[in-house]
């Protein structure tokens, strides 16, 4: 199984640790062997490990462990995954058995440094497709298009639109390799799509088929973009955040023309020691001033970031906890929630203050919310819950300090989803909904991977769980290249409501060699609406409406 992907840049300089000095003889890769190595490292594993493999969310993968460590103990837990979040790869189908042996050996070689990009190197990408002037002025379609839905279909590195109230493809647009995820601008015209490998592209939802208008390479890894969604601001900015080179990149909302670099690179907050790999995790948009809300991961430090003079930005960096990674508003988005993974934590930020208001133990191990989901209790008033990957807890922390300073800023309650161990990537909700739902689809036990957890928002309590369909998560055998492989759908992944909050859409996280499909539940009954399929919908994940995302309802 082949993997596409254009990092010309990156494997050149990758193909160096093939011919690299490597303590253990017994270990060597040809140059194929490197190239494709280095591809599946930087889709699949980056992410968690680091592009020099340092570690963050993962444990470092440097070679005076995973030497110690050896190649078969290394393939069985690649292949197996551990309860603790780390995925089955082999077992799911994700990656062949060739393949996770090829990994088991590439991660005791040296690591190499990816190269830097300066802003002549992201200009030589930069297209724009479409003018502003020769685009649409008002909406060309009839269709409701504020409840569009943008579905991320990873590993084809394209974007469906959706129509949320007919469940009509409208249009597929070419995206970034493995799109992370989707923003919408302020006026919801625009959706932006950042690749793992830091394309950024925007999409013009005016057009009667949405296409992409402009588009831009402004790094080699990123995981984050965001628009500016201040009064006098709205649609005027977009910006990146940088896994490689670590940095933010300031572009021109509406034809993405790069305009500023700052480094992210930087000293960690509480051991002052320099890190280059300090990796912009998550951002947001405040709604209320010119600013975004900036997660620096492995320095443990939150950045907000004034871009009313994008050449001359002005930044608060305040300490928080590491490692950073996602987060979302409280209902009254003042408050920013950020979990700090590595150390169990949520870190709130006081946005209106310029300050940190908070650093909450989590109640579970590596929290990761998403956006997180925003409820306002009978008894504790607002509530933002979380997640966790290495824990099958949920955790519901209190978020107004003026009207229930009793709750603030701790964990009022904490459930347990069924059985044992974590996996759970998401959790989400809408304020017209009762229940808030999360998936699970890094947990090993198949049964709980493929079930969704409905939570009541009065009891704060499990109340049902939703089993996938055997059809859309049955294991299949295609042929590749003449031969046999097995692929298994991991399971149900990422919850979106609809604009109304009346339905939620699921997608069934597959493998790009067969279709799978998006699920529509009714938010009132919990039964299947109707299943979304066609030979498009590959390996989808992400889904994001654009009437909320663009006010930041979750």
């Amino acid at each position: 199984m082949k993997l596409k992907i254009g990092l010309s840049a990156i494997l050149a300089v990758g193909l160096l640790g093939g011919i690299a000095t490597n303590a253990d003889a017994s270990v060597k890769l040809s140059k194929e062997e490197m190239k494709k190595a280095t591809e599946i490292y930087f889709d699949r594993c980056a992410g968690c490990h680091g592009m020099l493999r340092k570690g963050a969310l993962g444990p470092n993968l440097l070679p005076k462990k995973t030497k110690e460590m050896g190649t078969d103990a290394l393939y069985h837990i690649i292949y197996n995954g551990t309860p603790g979040g780390m995925p089955d790869w082999g077992a799911s189908g994700e990656m062949s058995k060739e393949e996770t042996k090829l990994m088991a050996k590439f991660i005791q070689l040296d690591p190499v440094a990816p190269p830097e990009k300066s802003l002549a190197d992201m200009k030589k990408s930069w297209k724009v497709l479409v003018p502003p002037e020769k685009r649409p002025t008002k909406p060309e379609t009839n269709r409701n298009w504020e409840n569009y839905f943008g579905i991320v279909l990873r590993d084809v590195g394209k974007v469906a639109i959706v129509d949320g109230d007919t469940k009509e493809l409208v249009s597929i647009v070419p995206s970034g390799f493995a799109t992370h995820i989707l923003r919408t601008s302020k006026s919801g015209r625009y959706m932006y799509a950042i690749g793992r490998d830091g394309k950024a592209s925007v999409i013009d939802l005016w057009m009667k088929k949405p296409q992409n208008v402009a588009e831009i390479r402004v790094c080699n890894d990123a995981r984050s973009i965001d628009t500016s969604k201040a009064k006098g601001y709205e649609d005027e900015y977009a910006v990146v955040g940088c896994y490689w080179p670590p940095s933010i990149v300031t572009l021109k909302g509406d034809t993405l023309e790069p305009l500023k670099i700052v480094s992210t690179a930087s000293y960690t907050y509480d051991t002052e020691e320099f890190t280059r790999e300090a990796r912009v995790a998550s951002i947001v948009a405040d709604h209320h001033k010119p600013e975004w809300v900036i997660n620096v991961k492995e320095t443990g430090q939150v950045w907000l970031y004034n871009y009313a003079d994008p050449n001359n930005p002005r930044i608060a960096m305040l300490e928080a906890e590491r490692y950073l990674h996602d987060g979302g508003w409280d209902l009254t988005k003042r408050y920013f929630l950020v979990a700090a993974n590595a150390r169990d934590k949520v870190v709130a930020v006081d946005t209106k203050d310029g300050e940190v208001a908070a650093i909450i133990p989590s109640g579970g191990t590596k929290p990761h919310p998403g956006r997180g989901a925003n409820i306002n209790h009978p008894k504790y008033g607002p509530l933002w819950a979380t997640g966790h990957i290495g824990s099958n807890d949920i955790s519901f922390i209190g978020t107004d300090p003026t009207y229930h300073p009793q709750y603030a800023w701790r964990v009022v309650k904490k459930i347990s989803l069924p059985g044992v161990g974590g996996g759970n990537l998401f959790i989400k909700t809408h304020p017209a909904s009762k229940y808030i739902i999360a998936d699970r689809p890094v947990n090993p036990d198949r049964k709980l991977q493929t079930q969704l957890y409905v939570i009541d928002k009065s009891t704060l309590e499990v109340v049902k769980t939703i089993k996938i369909p055997k059809k859309y998560i049955k294991e299949r055998t295609v042929k590749v290249n003449g031969k046999k492989i097995k692929v298994k759908p991991r399971g149900p992944v990422h919850i979106e409501f609809n604009k109304d909050g009346d339905e939620f859409w699921v997608s069934v996280w597959g493998n790009k060699l067969v279709p799978s499909a998006i699920l529509v539940y009714d938010a009132e009954s919990l039964k299947l609406k109707k299943a979304i399929e066609g030979d498009w919908v590959r390996t989808p994940t992400g889904k994001f409406n654009v009437f909320n995302t663009k006010y930041d309802i979750y």
